[in-house]
């Protein structure tokens, strides 16, 4: 007998018929007390031997439902490797087909990444001695809110050692909207860089900056299995400019946090559901500095030198939003602290410049892409601060 079922941590869908395996019928969960959808994520039992052929029949009505194109659901046997599974949109239904080669297998819209890794990669940070953990406030549902506080030890500075006001601020932020999962892997890749003491641009790189990491912005609804929103269904992308203890304690907390610091630079990353590359949301058509434009233009180059994975010829401006650009994220930081403040997005589907049939767009190549990062952040850290 075939069983599915999604109580777990960012469990996400509605059983309709389990009937017929070769048509079995499914809905998308809607987010807590919001109404966008997208993100699934379950566990099929008793259909070892099987072919499967399952359709998510409110497709068509999800959030971003172009996104469906081309896109193909990833699996699991052992919740460690996700592999692409073929499935295809058709007649408003995502159709997926799979052969069941073991008793259990689970399928998700991207790589989950729980809250147990979460907690895990918050450990292994701090147990570095060069990392701090702090707790700055909490979610509306009372999970911790984490920053990650990463600066060198400087056991004996010399006269060529930057001031301490001279050391810069770089903030980055993740998981704003707790479906894009890529997010959290990105941050994973980079804090392994970048508290590699075996590594030259990191030690070169925190010489002259101290990181401000924020792993998980949004970990309610991560648990939740929500696409856009935390518990009160609040999209905190959208909650910069007016951030509250009751609606959205999540940005509350770190915007408080942040202006306590300071920010020279900020970045904040995401997924995206229909775009198949990365690219890098800036300020252009934004009211900001010239010197500031220049920046996140430099700091782009610099990435696209990194990264084969990066490009900046496909993107669109923040502008499209209207009234509320004013409240994302990397628009508030940047006006507030008039430095550069971009927001970097990733596919959900497959990086179509270099395309994988098997995996697609995967947790690995995500961490490898923070892995990169942290080569354009050290360029560009000595051109940040006392932008005019």
């Amino acid at each position: 007998m075939i069983n599915i079922s999604s109580s777990f941590d960012s469990g996400n869908i509605d059983v309709i018929n389990v009937d017929n395996p070769h048509d079995i019928q499914l809905n998308i969960r809607k987010d807590i007390a919001a109404d966008h959808f997208q993100w699934f994520h379950f566990r099929v039992q008793g259909a070892i031997g099987k072919s499967l052929t399952m359709r998510l029949m409110n497709a068509s009505e999800a959030t971003f439902s172009e996104g469906w194109d081309n896109y193909n659901a990833v699996a699991s046997y052992d919740r460690k490797t996700w592999f692409r599974t073929p499935s295809h949109y058709k007649n408003g239904e995502l159709i997926i087909d799979i052969n069941v080669e073991q008793n259990s297998i689970y399928i998700a819209y991207f790589a989950p990444y729980s809250y147990e890794r979460h907690l895990d990669l918050l450990a292994w940070a701090e147990s570095q001695p060069i990392c701090r953990s702090d707790n700055i406030g909490f979610s509306n549902q009372n999970r911790d809110m984490t920053v990650l506080a990463i600066k060198a030890k400087k056991i004996n500075p010399t006269k060529n050692s930057p001031k301490p006001e001279d050391i810069k601020k770089i903030w980055i932020t993740a998981r704003q909207h707790p479906a894009e999962t890529m997010a959290e892997w990105f941050i994973e890749g980079l804090l392994k860089r970048l508290l590699d003491t075996h590594d030259g641009t990191a030690k070169a790189v925190l010489e002259n900056a101290v990181f401000y990491i924020v792993p998980n912005m949004n970990p309610d609804g991560s648990v939740l299995g929500n696409l856009r929103t935390n518990a009160k269904g609040v999209d905190l992308n959208r909650a910069w400019l007016a951030a509250n203890a009751e609606d959205s304690p999540e940005v509350f907390c770190v915007k408080n946090h942040m202006e306590k610091i300071g920010c020279d630079l900020f970045l904040d990353i995401h997924g995206d559901e229909s775009r198949p590359y990365n690219y890098i949301l800036d300020q252009k058509d934004i009211s900001t500095s010239k010197k500031v434009l220049q920046l996140e233009d430099e700091f782009q180059h610099l990435l696209l030198d990194a990264s084969a994975e990066f490009q900046m010829t496909r993107s669109y401006s923040f502008s499209k939003f209207g009234v509320d650009t004013k409240g994302i994220g990397s628009i508030w930081v940047g006006n507030h602290f008039q430095c550069p403040s971009m927001t970097l997005e990733m596919p959900f589907i497959d990086n179509e410049d270099l395309p994988d049939p098997q995996y697609g767009w995967s947790p690995e190549r995500c961490k490898r892409l923070g892995h990169s990062i942290l080569e354009a952040i050290y360029r560009l850290t000595p051109k940040l601060g006392n932008i005019e």
